[in-house]
C-alpha cells in the first residue's frame, strides 16, 4: 500500500511539473513602430517578427501580448512569473529584476526631432552638451523607458525645461510638432518610419549634433524564474537568427 501511494504521489508530481514546464511564457511587447506595432489589429514589426521566430525556434511555448512599457516593468517589479519582453536596453536598475539574453538588436545613434518654433535655437548649438545647457528650450522625454545610461544621466543634469509624458514616441513627436516641446531625442529607425506616415511632422526638423552617444544593444529580458535551460534555448535560437558581436 505504501508503495502504491508513493507511486501515485510520484506520478502526480511528474504530471504537475510537466504541466508547469509546458505552460506558455508570456512575451509582452510595447508599441514602437517600426520595431513592433499593430496595423488594423494585425501584429507587425521587424523585432516582433524576430522575437516570434526566436521563441518558435527555441521550441518554447509562448503567447505574445501588447502592453504599455510602464505595465511591463511594473510586472517585472511585482515578480510576475513566466514572463518575458524584448527590445530593452541593459541598464543597471534592471539587473535585479530580469535576466538578459544575448544582444537582440543594435540601434543606430539617436537623432533630434526639433519643433518648428525652435529650429533656429537648436541649430545654434554644435554639441548635445551645449544644447542641454540652454534654459530657453524644452526637452520632451518619453517616461517609463530608458534612453540608455549616458542619455539618462544627461537628462538628470540638463538645464532645459522638461516635458515628460508616459506616452508613445510617436505621440511625443506630435507634441514636438505642435511646439509643446522644443525637441526630443528619437530612435533614428523610429524617425525613418514616422516621417513618411505622419503628416503632422512635416514642419519638424531632424538634426544631428556632436556628442550623441553610440547606439546601444537591445535585449530579450525574462523574469528570474525562467529556467537556465530556457534562457539557453532562447540564446541559441537568437544567435542563429541574429548573429551579432557583443
Amino acid at each position: 500500500m505504501n508503495h502504491y501511494h508513493l507511486a501515485c504521489a510520484a506520478g502526480l508530481w511528474l504530471l504537475s511539473h510537466t504541466a508547469l514546464a509546458q505552460e506558455p511564457i508570456t512575451v509582452a511587447w510595447r508599441i514602437k513602430p517600426p520595431h513592433q506595432y499593430l496595423d488594423n489589429g494585425v501584429e507587425k514589426g521587424i523585432l516582433l517578427e524576430r522575437a516570434k521566430q526566436i521563441f518558435n525556434a527555441a521550441q518554447i511555448p509562448s503567447r505574445f501580448v501588447e502592453e504599455p512599457a510602464k505595465r511591463i516593468w511594473s510586472n517585472f517589479s511585482g515578480g510576475t512569473k513566466n514572463y518575458c519582453s524584448f527590445g530593452w536596453y541593459r541598464v543597471a536598475e534592471r539587473e535585479a529584476l530580469v535576466q538578459f539574453s544575448e544582444p537582440f538588436h543594435t540601434d543606430p545613434p539617436h537623432t533630434l526631432l526639433v519643433s518648428p518654433a525652435a529650429t533656429k535655437l537648436v541649430a545654434a548649438h554644435r554639441t548635445l552638451k551645449s544644447l542641454m545647457s540652454d534654459t530657453s528650450l524644452t526637452l520632451g522625454i518619453v517616461d517609463a523607458v530608458s534612453y540608455g545610461p549616458e542619455l539618462d544621466a544627461m537628462f538628470v543634469t540638463t538645464r532645459n525645461k522638461i516635458e515628460r509624458s508616459t506616452t508613445l514616441p510617436m505621440i511625443m513627436a506630435r507634441m514636438v510638432a505642435a511646439n509643446r516641446a522644443s525637441y526630443m531625442l528619437i530612435d533614428r529607425e523610429d524617425w525613418e518610419y514616422l516621417k513618411d506616415k505622419e503628416e503632422s511632422l512635416n514642419q519638424t526638423t531632424q538634426m544631428d549634433l556632436q556628442g550623441m552617444p553610440a547606439g546601444l544593444n537591445r535585449y530579450i529580458v525574462c523574469s528570474k524564474d525562467v529556467s537556465v535551460d530556457q534562457m539557453r534555448k532562447i540564446n541559441t535560437a537568437l544567435l542563429k537568427i541574429y548573429p551579432t558581436k557583443k
